[in-house]
């Protein structure tokens, strides 16, 4: 089994490019338990960057996975994200101390404003500094923000300290190709994909089925391994069974070859011209 390659952030931290997403958990009792198994395969299978969000079923998610990490804390890096009507300067500090109360921990290494709001940037920027000094978050990030966005938030004091930006990125959602991947590349700051396989919603495309046959994979696995490829990417699949994270680890074996990318780019056409950033 190959290693999954990791990347190095401008803080000197070290993260996998594939790990695994919590959208959706939390939300039903009778579901928690398989969550946290599924969680706990994948730290074992080396998906040890855990992805996660106040938003996410009002805190439940965090509360997820502060259950599979419980014992094996420092296997694994936190990420988890502020609502935006939270990220003023106190709403931020407060917002954290909730959700490391949640994840059961004493800090979280990256921790990301879930988009924009009507706090201003230099307000979130400030307390997310001063919960770096107090050793609360390892760093931080952003999430949902276009090229203008990172552009104003670099030319704020310290703005240059973000880390990383989340957004959706996969075959169907390629807009960001035409300018905010390029622009994130120039900073080496990695874009995080959610929703790398678009929710399901393309895996029945006749193309992905007749690569996926091709390498005896599945179109999930395709579109992942598609996502994986591109340089200064890192995906946060979610996987509520451990089938399905075994399925996501495995996608690191495919090596799709340049037809099959051609292919792929026939069928899911980049972008030729600015597109608004796309949210899910």
């Amino acid at each position: 089994m190959k290693q999954i390659p990791s990347t190095v952030l401008r803080n000197g931290a070290r993260i996998p490019t594939l790990g695994q997403g919590t959208w959706n958990m939390g939300e039903a009792a009778a579901s928690a338990a398989a969550e946290v198994k599924a969680l706990q395969a994948g730290i074992a299978l080396g998906m040890t960057l855990i992805d996660t969000a106040e938003m996410y079923a009002d805190g439940g998610a965090e509360k997820v996975v502060g259950q599979a990490i419980a014992g094996r804390r420092n296997e694994v890096t936190l990420v988890s994200k502020v609502l935006p009507h939270n990220a003023s300067r106190r709403g931020t500090t407060a917002a954290c101390e909730a959700s490391l109360k949640r994840l059961g921990t004493d800090h979280i290494e990256l921790y990301l404003l879930h988009w924009r709001g009507t706090h201003p940037l230099s307000a979130t920027v400030e307390a997310m500094q001063t919960l770096v000094a107090q050793g609360k978050i390892g760093g931080w990030g952003v999430s949902n923000l276009d090229v203008d966005d990172i552009d104003e938030l670099l030319a704020l004091e310290q703005g240059d300290q973000c880390l990383v930006n989340q957004v959706l990125y996969n075959l169907s959602r390629r807009g960001i190709e035409f300018d905010l991947l390029p622009q994130a590349r120039e900073l080496a700051m990695p874009v995080m994909a959610y929703s790398p396989i678009e929710q399901g919603r393309i895996l029945d495309h006749p193309v992905l089925a007749a690569i996926a046959a091709q390498h005896r994979a599945s179109p999930a696995q395709v579109a992942l391994a598609w996502v994986s490829k591109q340089p200064g990417v890192i995906a946060i699949p979610k996987a509520a069974s451990e089938k399905h994270v075994r399925e996501n680890r495995a996608s690191l074996e495919l090596d799709l070859s340049p037809a099959d990318l051609q292919a792929l780019d026939a069928a899911f056409a980049p972008p030729r011209r600015k597109q608004p950033l796309a949210m899910l």
